[in-house]
């Protein structure tokens, strides 16, 4: 796998896709920015790489995806509108694109993954793009990283039927905010917002994501 070999496309299929994520509402320069520089052909098997820049989810096995270019970029803009953005912790690394997205934006990024053979190979993805400002565990997602809290935001890239109160734990309390898509047959990202002990929710709108499952897969 490299940056330079299979996969790799033009300036024009990537300004393509920026067009479209701008004529769907994405605005934040960082974010457009971000997505012209990742390259998200690394992220999908050499099969579906014709796939990588279009505006469509990904399987990347396992039963699960690479969320389509906007619901990505549109998550990544409710980070950057958070009070504090410096240090994320990411639930469900997957093939690892919004990790990268979110490393090249932020200081520090936690992500947390419970399917080994999906850690591995974004480890290597990630690695070969030189991105140090990463750590990555093998984890059950629903306990979050309590020894490296607390989080200015958590991001989730699966869906719980509700927001996990270890995550809501680990938020720093002066306006830390956990982005999640939340139910089962009809889920919505949702952005709950820490004051002290107070917790307050917003819906942002109709997704659909892979449900939020416990337990480590570790082969």
């Amino acid at each position: 796998m490299n940056l330079t070999g299979i996969g790799m496309t033009s300036q024009r299929t990537r300004q393509r896709l920026i067009e479209r994520l701008f004529a769907k509402g994405i605005r934040d320069p960082r974010v457009l920015d971000c997505f012209m520089k990742v390259p998200r052909h690394i992220f999908v098997d050499e099969a579906l790489g014709h796939k990588a820049y279009e505006d469509t989810s990904v399987p990347i096995g396992y039963g699960q995806t690479l969320s389509q270019p906007y619901i990505v970029a549109r998550m990544t803009e409710l980070v950057l509108a958070a009070p504090h953005c410096e240090r994320i912790l990411e639930i469900g690394t997957g093939s690892g694109f919004q990790t990268s997205v979110l490393a090249h934006l932020v200081d520090e990024v936690y992500s947390v993954e419970r399917i080994k053979p999906l850690q591995l190979k974004a480890r290597e993805r990630l690695k070969i793009q030189n991105l140090y400002n990463i750590r990555l565990k093998l984890d059950d997602g629903f306990l979050g990283w309590p020894s490296a809290g607390p989080f200015d935001v958590i991001i989730g890239t699966a869906a719980p039927d509700e927001a996990p109160l270890a995550l809501l734990d680990q938020l720093v309390p002066d306006g830390g905010q956990l982005i999640l898509p939340i139910g089962t047959d009809q889920q919505y990202l949702t952005v709950v917002e820490r004051q002290g002990s107070d917790f307050s929710s917003r819906q942002i709108e109709a997704v659909r994501f892979v449900p939020m499952l416990a337990g480590v897969q570790s082969a």
